[in-house]
């Protein structure tokens, strides 16, 4: 498993050797996830929860199902959503840990050589055994990783005496926001725990990552015949006025650098927009929804009052125009919390020890369902079975690839970490 010149520790050899016994165990699990659609949109996850949770019964968990009530599935945009909870307690006194997966994936799309929802398994001529599949490495890979290193912690326990508690958090709408998910498990009052781990990649640990917001802008105009455009007030051309300007707002914040390592400068980006009634009408309605990334050195507040005030000011020199803003999505950025240091330092010793490299500490410019833990008060960090970054996965793209070896190094190291936090 490893390449290290270093021997390994007993704790380490014990964990190593939990984690090979079950590896073929392990990636069964894993293909059976990938089988089980569970894209989002359109959002219907019933079905993947329900396979999952026979999965780790049939492992002899005990699987709490907090279904989540439809109107709270319909109001992120969703279908159906079961969020599963698997709790393990060993000695009295010690923290709880919980590790957080999701599997909601985002649709195939197009340009997959390999069957999305076939798990298939093929020989990779540098890295070995490779998983292809929708999910399989975003983050379904971490239900593998999560499951079978509590499994490898038990199987030690006897040997290596523990204290405290492992929670398993597998929830299905991180790609609608986490609300009903994490957000939503800790509002609740279903879990509390100390510290928590979120799905991630194997070469780093992640400890920070950017903020996102949404904003839709509504530009409300009047309608008119198109051969006499002035019996109109025309969205459109309002709207075009608009986004000149938030273009060139996008042009200056990328002068505004972070730094968090992994991590640039801000971004703004217009991803959708609608409007018009027919080529020959002077379009009354047009809207448009832009994505605001928020460095974690920036203020969440500040920065969409200031996007709301540029729009609102913007509007007020195009006579005839209305605009409504609403705020369709809220991430906050990542931060360190007292506390995170504990998993950071046990992830890296144990990662360069079972891979044979660096174990890097980063930002990432994405947003995760990690966010709502440390927006509790509760340290987290970001770390599962992954390469080294998203786009050597096929992450969110076709051809979405796992190495299976890296599954089992980051098992171990997971397993490790559990370990040492848990130390009786």
């Amino acid at each position: 498993m490893t390449s290290a010149a270093t021997p390994l520790s007993d704790l380490q050899a014990a964990v190593v050797a939990a984690v090979d016994a079950s590896f073929d165990e392990s990636c069964a699990f894993l293909a059976e996830l990938v089988r089980v659609p569970s894209d989002n949109p359109p959002g219907d996850c019933a079905a993947h929860a329900a396979r999952a949770k026979a999965l780790l019964e049939a492992m002899g968990y005990a699987v709490e199902a907090d279904g989540v009530p439809q109107a709270e599935v319909e109001a992120v945009g969703m279908i159906a959503a079961t969020n599963l909870i698997v709790r393990q307690a060993f000695a009295a006194g010690g923290p709880c840990i919980a590790m957080n997966a999701h599997g909601d994936v985002v649709p195939p799309g197009l340009g997959w050589t390999e069957d999305p929802y076939g798990g298939t398994v093929r020989e990779d001529a540098t890295f070995g055994p490779t998983m292809y599949g929708r999910g399989v490495a975003v983050s379904k890979s971490d239900f593998a990783t999560y499951t079978f290193a509590l499994r490898a912690l038990q199987k030690i326990a006897a040997s290596h005496p523990l204290k405290g508690s492992v929670e398993l958090h597998f929830t299905y709408d991180e790609e609608t926001g986490g609300d009903i998910g994490p957000r939503r498990l800790l509002e609740q009052g279903i879990s509390k725990p100390d510290y928590v781990l979120s799905a991630g990649f194997s070469y780093a640990v992640t400890t920070a990552h950017n903020g996102c917001l949404h904003l839709e802008v509504t530009v409300h105009g009047k309608q008119g015949h198109a051969a006499m455009p002035s019996s109109g007030v025309d969205a459109l051309e309002a709207a075009n006025k608009m986004l000149n300007v938030l273009y060139a707002m996008r042009a200056e914040i990328a002068k505004t650098r972070s730094q968090t390592p992994g991590i640039s400068h801000p971004t703004l980006n217009i991803g959708l927009i609608r409007g018009g009634i027919n080529t020959n009408v002077v379009p009354d309605l047009v809207s448009f929804r832009l994505d605001r990334r928020i460095i974690p050195e920036e203020s969440f507040d500040a920065v969409e009052t200031e996007l709301r005030a540029l729009i609102r000011d913007t509007a007020a020199t195009l006579p005839g125009i209305r605009v409504e803003v609403r705020r369709v999505l809220q991430a906050l950025p990542l931060v360190k919390l007292p506390g995170a240091e504990k998993m950071t330092e046990s992830l890296q010793r144990n990662g360069e020890a079972l891979f044979g490299t660096p174990i890097i500490e980063h930002g990432v410019p994405l947003y995760t369902d990690a966010r709502h833990y440390t927006a509790a008060g509760i340290p987290t960090v970001l770390y599962g079975a992954g390469p080294r970054t998203l786009g050597e996965a096929n992450g969110h793209a076709a051809d979405e690839k796992l190495r299976l070896n890296d599954l089992k190094r980051a098992t171990a190291v997971v397993a490790c970490m559990l370990a040492e936090m848990l130390a009786a």
